[in-house]
């Protein structure tokens, strides 16, 4: 029973990153693009668990932890591009 929900799961996942994808590119504003990059983040790491658990391993934990950063730091950076324009400050007064 627990392995036709996982499957369910798996397949509404894939459904909801398509839907994700459709609005990275189609987008109708920068934000939106953002959030939808940063919702992808999430599913990846969803559906990596869910595979962990269809398939019964552990071993995918640390790829979850990977992903996760990633897309955190990912989304953070993004955003201060586009509050200031710049990325990382090189203060040459100093």
């Amino acid at each position: 029973m627990i392995g036709i929900v996982l499957k369910i799961t798996l397949v509404l996942l894939a459904i909801a990153m398509l839907g994700f994808i459709y609005r990275l590119v189609k987008g109708p504003t920068t934000p939106d693009r953002i959030v939808a990059l940063d919702a992808m983040g999430v599913i990846l790491v969803s559906i990596t668990a869910v595979l962990s658990m269809i398939l019964g391993t552990s071993n995918f934990l640390d790829v979850i932890l990977l992903i996760g950063i990633l897309a955190f730091i990912g989304t953070v950076a993004y955003a201060k591009f586009l509050e200031k324009g710049e990325i990382i400050e090189y203060d040459r007064d100093q």
